[in-house]
Order: C-alpha cells, then sequence, then structure tokens
C-alpha cells in the first residue's frame, strides 16, 4: 500500500485553511482552532512549509502565515515532498541513495523509474485548488 504521511494530510488541511482565508496572515493558534489540529503539530507542519516556500511568515504582534502563490499554483507533489522528502516508490529509483542489499544480482533496479515518473507527474497535476473544490 501507498500511503502519505499524517502530517503531509495535515498539511495540505492546514493549506486549505489558508486558502480559504484571501491571503490573511494567520496564526498557529487560529489554524489549529480552525482546523481541531494540535498546535504543536500546525507549528510543525508550518515550519516544514514555510521552509520550502510554500508559505511565507511575518514575525511579530501582527504577524502570521500566508500562502506564496494562489492555490491553483500549488501542486500535491510539492506539498508532499515539503513534508516527507522526495517522491519515491521504492528504495532504487534513480534519485534514490540507497538500495536494497540485492543490487548486485537485480535486474529490475532502476526499472521503477518511469512508475516514479508518471506517479510524480500525476501528483504535479493535482493542485490545492482542485483538492478544496473535491471537498466541497
Amino acid at each position: 500500500m501507498i500511503k502519505l504521511s499524517k502530517m503531509t494530510d495535515y498539511a495540505v488541511v492546514i493549506l486549505a485553511e489558508m486558502a480559504s482565508h484571501n491571503g490573511a496572515l494567520l496564526s498557529a493558534t487560529g489554524l489549529s482552532e480552525k482546523t481541531a489540529l494540535p498546535e504543536p503539530t500546525v507549528s510543525k507542519v508550518l515550519k516544514l512549509l514555510t521552509k520550502k516556500d510554500i508559505i511565507a511568515s511575518k514575525r511579530g504582534i501582527n504577524g502570521g502565515y500566508s500562502l506564496v502563490k494562489m492555490p491553483e499554483n500549488i501542486n500535491m507533489a510539492e506539498v508532499i515532498t515539503a513534508l516527507d522528502g522526495p517522491i519515491a516508490l521504492t528504495a532504487c529509483v534513480e534519485q534514490s541513495e540507497q538500495c536494497c542489499a540485492h543490487e548486485v544480482n537485480c535486474k529490475i533496479k532502476g526499472q521503477w523509474n518511469p512508475v516514479n515518473a508518471a506517479m510524480q507527474k500525476a501528483l504535479e497535476d493535482v493542485s490545492l485548488d482542485q483538492m478544496m473544490k473535491g471537498a466541497m
């Protein structure tokens, strides 16, 4: 089974909440209240999304977090990568530095690359905006 982490799922929920406020600055506390997610979890997700330039942070009394791009320009591949790292269905794809103990004798090594590329492309083709519209 291919399964995303809960943090990635939470990131999409948080980003959707942010998008519904049309660029307003939102605090971690406010996002926690609106999404019913624990504040430490929201803070961690916000930090990771900020690090990857999906959202921006502003410090200070009137600070908070806001989207860097419009929801239609934020794709699921970049959100997943921000939270879970590079998208790789197996350990032995081109981008991976690790492989299994059977690498030397494996006739399939590297053959997952087209499958991985198709998954990457599919996730790039789904925007936050589409995710939000699907939820309505």
